[in-house]
C-alpha cells in the first residue's frame, strides 16, 4: 500500500493569535487544492491551542515544534512536558530539530530521549536528521545521518518508527534559499530508510520520510518526485495558506 503524502509546516518564531485565524479559515477555504495529502503544523507554544480548536474545521493536525527531555511534572522552569502538549491539543511533536542542535546545545542523546517522552504521552514524533555544509563536502553525510537515526533505533527501537515519521533537512538549506537537488534528497532519503530496513524492511516502507529544506510551490513536486520522498517539512513557506496548500498539492 503506497504511503499517505504528508506536508508539515514550522512557524518557528513567527505568528500571531490573528494569523491563526486567519491561517485556519484560508485552509478551510482551500480543502479541495491538498489532495489526500495529510497536513500538519507547528506554530509556537503559545499559539497552540488556537489553532487545535480550529484544526477540525479545516483538516488539519497540530504539534509542537519542541518538547522538554524530562518527563515531568518538576522544576524545569520555562520547559514544556510531552503530557502538557497532548493536554492542549498536538498530535505531533517535532524533535531533532536542525536549529535545537545548533542553538540550544541539543545532543543525539537529548534528542533520542526527547523522541521516547513524545511517544509515552501518545504524541507522534518528527524526528529531525541532517547533516552541515561543512560535513557534505567532507563527505560525512551518511556518516551523520547513520549516527542521528542509529541513538533513537538504540533508545526506542525498530517498532516506535511505527508511530513516527522522519525529516531529513539538510542543514545547509534551510532558510537559505539553497534547496538539495531532487537527486541529493532522494539519495538521502533512501539511505534512511535502508537504515531502518536492516532492522525491519516492512516498517520501513510504511515509515514517512520528509524533506525539509527550502521547500516551496515551485520546487516541491520535483523534490517530492523521489520514491523515498513522502512530502516536507517546510519552513517560511508554510506560514502563507496559499503557498502551503502549493505544496501540498505538488
Amino acid at each position: 500500500m503506497a504511503r499517505r503524502r504528508l506536508v508539515a509546516g514550522n512557524w518557528k518564531m513567527h505568528g500571531s493569535l490573528e494569523q491563526v485565524d486567519a491561517f485556519a479559515d484560508a485552509l478551510a477555504g482551500g480543502a479541495g487544492e491538498r489532495g489526500d495529502t495529510d497536513l500538519l503544523i507547528c506554530p509556537p507554544f503559545v499559539q497552540i491551542e488556537r489553532l487545535a480548536r480550529r484544526a477540525g474545521d479545516c483538516g488539519l493536525a497540530v504539534g509542537a515544534q519542541n518538547v522538554c527531555d524530562k518527563a515531568g511534572p518538576g522544576a524545569f522552569t520555562g520547559e514544556v512536558s510531552a503530557t502538557m502538549l497532548a493536554d492542549v491539543g498536538c498530535s505531533h511533536v517535532i524533535v531533532g530539530h536542525s536549529e535545537r542542535r545548533a542553538l540550544y546545545g541539543e545532543d543525539d542523546e537529548i534528542v533520542a530521549e526527547k523522541f521516547a517522552l513524545a511517544q509515552e504521552a501518545g504524541l507522534i514524533p518528527v524526528l529531525c536528521v541532517g547533516e552541515t555544509l561543512a560535513q557534505r563536502e567532507a563527505d560525512a553525510t551518511e556518516e551523520v545521518l547513520r549516527r542521528q537515526l542509529g541513538t533513537v533505533l538504540a533508545e526506542s527501537g525498530v517498532a516506535a518508527f511505527e508511530r513516527a515519521v522522519v525529516a531529513y533537512e539538510p542543514v545547509w538549506a534551510i532558510g537559505t534559499g539553497r534547496s538539495a537537488t531532487a537527486e541529493q534528497a532522494q539519495a538521502a532519503h533512501a539511505f534512511l530508510r535502508a537504515q531502518i530496513a536492516a532492522e525491519d524492511d516492512i516498517l520501513a516502507n510504511r515509515v514517512r520520510i520528509l524533506y525539509g529544506g527550502s521547500v516551496k510551490p515551485d520546487n516541491a513536486a520535483e523534490l517530492f518526485a523521489g520514491a523515498d520522498v513522502d512530502g516536507g517539512l517546510v519552513g517560511g513557506a508554510s506560514l502563507d495558506a496559499a503557498s502551503f496548500l502549493g505544496i501540498a498539492g505538488a
